[in-house]
């Protein structure tokens, strides 16, 4: 799935986006800057105009990196030289590490009333990126719930603490972002029926075209954390 997958996490991500980010926002924290982190940038400026972003990485290449392919995508671009400078001034901050451990990246002291996070980076059990203070004051949104209280951010706090599914957002069943004073946080998990409706649509897309070579070679980046890179090429 490689591209597919990056693809449709960030069209998620961006949507989500759309229903619990502060109203107007146009800066964007991206913390972590490997494979995910164009594919992002680029869906929320499609959904929400963002055009600020602020990046940090532990590898500063990795910032480099993602400069060199937003190149003439209409970002301002400012590289941090840590997590706290990046978060300053943003009103939406994405986080994408890669760590498979219990991590604490983003903490209460750097979150402000009325910030949107995009978590995406707690994908097995065991790996988070997010302090639980943080949780705590935040009002959480995840896709499929079971799933995200196994191998999410929301794995931290007590078996019961309050999520929202985003399709009752969606649906108008439930309430998103209620105040600009609000936390909201995406504890983004991904998980199976996504990657399959992506598949299934691409097929249907590919069977009216040429394409099903391309689409093959694309499978197999030389540099796993510039994914997007091969859409240059």
């Amino acid at each position: 799935m490689t591209i597919l997958t990056a693809l449709r996490t960030a069209a998620t991500s961006a949507l989500a986006g759309r229903y619990l980010a502060p109203r107007g926002a146009k800066s964007m924290a991206v913390i972590g800057n490997g494979a995910q982190a164009e594919f992002q940038a680029l869906a929320f400026k499609a959904l929400l105009g963002v055009n600020q972003l602020r990046l940090y990485d532990i590898d500063n290449a990795a910032s480099v990196k993602c400069s060199h392919n937003w190149r003439g995508a209409g970002f301002d671009i400012i590289v941090c030289g840590s997590v706290e400078e990046a978060v300053t001034g943003a009103q939406i901050v994405t986080t994408i590490t890669a760590d498979k451990k219990k991590a604490a990246v983003l903490t209460g002291d750097m979150v402000r009333a009325g910030i949107h996070i995009n978590a995406l980076g707690g994908d097995c059990p065991g790996k988070t990126e997010i302090h639980p203070d943080v949780l705590v004051r935040s009002d959480i949104f995840v896709e499929y719930a079971p799933q995200a209280r196994a191998e999410g951010e929301i794995q931290q706090p007590a078996p019961d603490h309050p999520v929202t599914e985003l399709w009752r957002v969606i649906t108008g069943t439930e309430a998103g972002r209620v105040s600009q004073e609000q936390i909201t946080l995406f504890d983004s998990v991904g998980f199976a029926i996504e990657d399959f409706s992506t598949l299934v649509h691409v097929k249907h897309q590919a069977e009216l075209t040429a394409m099903y070579d391309e689409l093959d070679l694309l499978a197999c980046p030389d540099d796993p954390r510039n994914l997007f890179g091969l859409l240059l090429e």
